[in-house]
């Protein structure tokens, strides 16, 4: 119990002073779609529904064998209850240890994901409590679970207690600090935006003799965006290709990024051509970032040419629709009429719709501005079956025609209105 006392006395005397900063965004990933997980996990819909006081009682009405499936995740799990009720996600927690111990589970990876789970709740205490409940059953600490309580710690804004268990397991023999130990620092100091410190920690896990892996860099390179440290984002991202590290998706997205923010189309464009010839997949996020630095220069040739080579590499829909949602702004705003009703047939050909209606808006608008009439109802009967007209919209169309003068249409639009309850 000595390991487990002074653990907690480094707790204790860290408590008042606590880093008032959000760490969220280090090992402790919540970026799951909390929604999507739980409409597709019975467990996680029924922890939903069922009040507080039931949450332990449901858990105990499941088959154990539920829990071991492959397709079981105890992270999706707290993520969903977290964001909706983080008390329920923390009742999940202590009937998950509760049955650890009953069990006797003696496995240092059970213990080390739920002291990293304590994490995702913020409750460092807890995090403690799974540790000391660990070394009272006999069971002696590794350093993957020093750097679970770490990343905890961090996680919670209790900076001064990772740098404490850092450390103890410097001075220990058992558990000595190794290469996730170094990237979880780097990684907290990174989504801090201290490039300094984040740097510092980068040359002290090269010092100690520890390589640089996908996660280091993709820590270091997004650090550096960041604070908008674009030669350092070049940089990192050389270094990891000449020693022969395959980027992750995250570290492709931060380095187009970087060329977007920047407007250097001629290095996006062959960054973009790297990407296609290498077999990678475009996502939305990159979609996003590519649509908006053409759009935000005009640049509507140059969107056509980059959907035309997505359209050949067969990119997805999504991202597919971005580029078309680009080009049919880009023209709308010109007022290029035939453009942008050929842009439209040719989305509606690939299968693809609006979403967006700010978009179908800005279409309607430059109809209006050409005093284009009937071909805007032309183009409001061919979108009908594919989109549906928000009420903003129809506002928007009333303006337009009653400031046209176009009594007919606007009874038109106004009966239309009362037919699809928006009036």
């Amino acid at each position: 119990m000595a390991l487990a006392c002074r653990v907690l006395s480094v707790a204790k005397s860290s408590r008042y002073l606590l880093m008032p900063l959000r760490f969220d965004r280090l090992l402790c990933n919540t970026n799951t779609n909390s929604t999507s997980v739980s409409s597709s996990n019975p467990l996680i819909s029924r922890l939903l529904q069922v009040p507080v006081s039931q949450i332990k009682t449901t858990l105990d009405s499941v088959d154990i064998f539920a829990f071991n499936s492959s397709q079981f995740s105890w992270d999706a799990l707290i993520t969903s209850l977290q964001s909706s009720s983080p008390k329920k996600a923390q009742l999940v927690l202590e009937w998950r240890l509760d049955k650890m111990l009953k069990g006797n589970e003696s496995c240092l990876d059970e213990y080390a994901c739920l002291i990293a789970l304590s994490g995702k709740v913020q409750n460092v205490p807890f995090a403690m409590h799974v540790f000391t409940s660990m070394e009272a059953q006999g069971i002696k600490p590794d350093s993957a679970v020093f750097n679970s309580l770490i990343c905890a710690c961090l996680c919670s804004g209790d900076v001064v207690t990772a740098l404490s268990l850092f450390e103890i397991m410097v001075s220990s023999e058992e558990y000595k600090p190794n290469s996730k130990t170094y990237d979880a620092f780097i990684s907290g100091f990174s989504s801090l935006g201290n490039v300094d410190a984040m740097n510092k920690w980068y040359a002290a896990k090269t010092a100690a003799g520890f390589s640089v892996n996908v996660q280091t860099y993709e820590s270091l390179i997004h650090g550096s965006l960041k604070e908008r440290d674009f030669d350092s984002v070049d940089r990192f991202y050389e270094e990891m290709m000449s020693s022969g590290i395959i980027p992750s998706m995250p570290i492709l997205e931060k380095v187009l990024e970087g060329l977007c923010a920047r407007r250097k189309l001629d290095q996006v464009k062959s960054f973009l051509k790297f990407l296609l010839g290498g077999g990678w997949k475009i996502n939305e996020n990159m979609a996003q970032k590519l649509v908006k630095c053409y759009c935000e220069l005009g640049r509507v040739d140059e969107l056509e040419e980059q959907l035309e080579t997505l359209t050949k590499c067969n990119q997805s829909p999504e991202v597919l629709l971005h580029f078309f949602s680009g080009i049919i702004r880009l023209y709308a705003l010109s007022d290029r009429l035939d453009d942008v009703e050929y842009s439209v047939g040719r989305m509606g050909k690939q299968g693809l719709s609006f979403k967006s209606a700010e978009d179908v808006e800005m279409v309607i608008c430059s109809y209006f501005q050409c005093e284009a009439y009937d071909r805007l109802d032309l183009f409001l009967d061919h979108i009908k079956g594919s989109y549906k007209l928000r009420g903003a919209t129809y506002d928007f169309l009333v303006a337009g025609y009653r400031r046209a003068g176009l009594s007919e249409k606007l009874d038109s639009v106004i009966n239309e209105m009362k037919f699809s309850e928006y009036m």
